[in-house]
This record gives structure tokens, sequence and C-alpha cells, in this order.
């Protein structure tokens, strides 16, 4: 809060703009959002789920999706009017191991304030063993993404700045203003009046110039993105083959670069099949065919099976190619 009066960060730019103009909110615009949807987007397509009927026939796909990924789990309950379907909850109580034991759900087309209880009357299918979501992440890279695409902007308008003209008075200057009017509209030929000039025939301004080439720096800084982009991808899982280092890449390179990329991915992969084991056990054929894989296993992408070959067939981990 600010000064103890009660307006958060996304109503920081109203107010401390008008004393701070130049502070800089990173969050609070929506260049940042942009790349916050688009991330949270580029994660999600990650792995491909397969869903019960029920949940897609409520067009639950989506809910359930962003649930999952922006919140970190979603609770999976039966009830009387839509069957069994996701919902996004909040968690209450502590076991042995200080795991949640039970979800508390408010929705206006279910009755009342429901709390089942964890493994008896709901399920939990959760994206990390903390019970996190992903928007940590997103805001990470959506924050450095959006910094780096309003220099990118900015950088472009400068490059538009070539010239300073310095002349002895404010008749001069008009004279300047119609001169360069007139050549950046794209006439061949450019007329002045004789009293810009000296006596001696020398021009009566000065010029400035600046090296445009040499402050331009745009493709630099696009280079930049992709080099967050593709940090990105390597965090969530998508494969990449870090394409902004030299032509050549070695093996092991490589390879050590797709282990980097599954690395976490893999890790939110198990935690969802076992909780999907757990919706199963207590569900049963009610929520078949619920499912969760890899969306494409790549050639030297890893997969939950193993690396993809080059001759098709999926070499089992642990053993060497």
């Amino acid at each position: 809060m600010i000064q103890g009066i009660p307006i958060f960060y996304d109503h920081a730019n109203a107010v401390m703009s008008r004393q701070r103009p130049t502070q800089i909110f990173t969050q609070d615009n929506k260049l940042a959002w942009y790349y916050q949807r688009y991330l949270l987007q580029k994660a999600m397509s990650v792995f491909e789920w397969e869903l019960p009927e029920n949940w897609t026939k409520y067009r639950g796909k989506d809910y359930f999706l962003y649930c999952l990924y922006c919140f970190g789990y979603v609770a999976v309950i039966k009830t009387d009017k839509f069957g069994v379907i996701p919902q996004g909850c909040g968690l209450g109580g502590y076991g042995v191991f200080y795991e949640p034991k039970w979800a508390t759900i408010a929705n206006p087309l279910l009755k009342g304030l429901i709390q089942p209880i964890i493994g008896k009357e709901c399920e939990l299918i959760k994206l990390q063993p903390d019970y996190g979501g992903i928007m940590d992440i997103v805001y990470q890279y959506a924050e450095q993404m959006a910094l780096a695409s309003q220099a990118v902007s900015v950088n472009l308008l400068n490059s538009k700045f070539a010239y300073v003209f310095a002349a002895n008075n404010k008749a001069a200057a008009e004279s300047f203003k119609k001169l360069y009017d007139n050549i950046a509209s794209g006439q061949p030929a450019a007329f002045i009046d004789k009293a810009l000039f000296n006596p001696d025939g020398t021009p009566n301004w000065q010029l400035f110039m600046q090296n445009l080439k040499q402050q331009y720096i745009a493709s630099d800084i696009l280079s930049d993105m992709k080099k967050i982009e593709a940090e990105f991808d390597t965090r969530i899982g998508i494969p990449n083959a870090n394409t902004d280092k030299r032509e050549r890449l070695i093996t092991d390179e490589v390879n050590a670069n797709n282990a980097g990329t599954n690395a976490l991915a893999a890790q939110w992969l198990t935690s969802l099949e076992d909780s999907i084991d757990r919706v199963k056990k207590l569900f049963g054929e009610e929520v078949e065919p619920l499912s969760v894989k890899w969306r494409n296993l790549e050639e030297g992408g890893v997969g939950n099976a193993g690396v993809l070959l080059s001759n098709g067939n999926v070499q089992p981990r642990g053993r060497n190619i």
C-alpha cells in the first residue's frame, strides 16, 4: 500500500504518476498483460489433455486449465446437477505431512459453501509438488519481454532523429522547418532564400548530426527478446535448440539443453499423473478418459517415455543412444 491508503499496485500509476511520473511500474501496463497472456497460453500448450465428456460438455476445459496453471491446483468433486466436475478452490487444514485436508468451494450454481474432504469426497489435481501455479514464472519473463519491447519502440522512434538546426532567429527557424518538410516529402529540389547565407556565401546556420547507425540497437534488443523467450521455453518444457548461439552446436550442447528443457516440465507431468491416478481411484469410470501427456515429441526431445530418435523410435530413459 501507499502511505496507508488502501491502493495496491494495480492502481499505483493513477496515484504515483502525478508526483513521480518517471517511476516505472513494469507489471501494471497493457504491454506486460499482453506478454503475460501470451506466455501463459504458451505454457498451457506443453501438455495434451484428454478430459471427460462431462467437463467439455459444460465448456469446462478452459476453466480447468486456467485454474490449474494460475492457482496451481483444482478440486474434482461430484455434484447432483453436473456430475463429476473440476472446481477452483481454496485449501484448508493439514495432515501429518502438512498436506491440506479439505477444499473450500464457492460457486453460486452449487448449494452453499462446500468443504469436501480431500481423498474421500474430492481429489486435487495439482501442477507442482508445492501446490503452486506458474504465474510467478510468467510474470518474470513477461516483465522482461515488455521492457525489451518498449526499448525497441523507443529506439525505432529515436532512429528517426537525424538533424538539429541552430538558427539565428525565428524567421530563419521557420524557413528551415519548411526546407526540411519539402525534403522529407520527397520533392526532388528544395529552394531557400539567399538571406539564409552569409555575405561570403557560407551557410548562416549550424548543423548537428548524430550517427544513427551507431545508436540503432533495435536488432540487438529483438535478439535479446528471442533469448528471453527461449529461456522461458526452457523453463516450461518447450524444446528449443538455442539458435542464438553460433551456427554449429555440438551434440553434447544440444543434449544438455534438452535435459534442462524437460527438467521442470517432467516434474509437472509426474505430479499431474499422480493426481490423475488419485482422481480415477476415487471416481472410477466417471472421469474417463482423463489423462495427460506431452503434446509433441520432437527429434531429440525428451518425453515421458524417453528420447525420440531420428528413425522415429523412442529410446527408453537411462540408456545410451
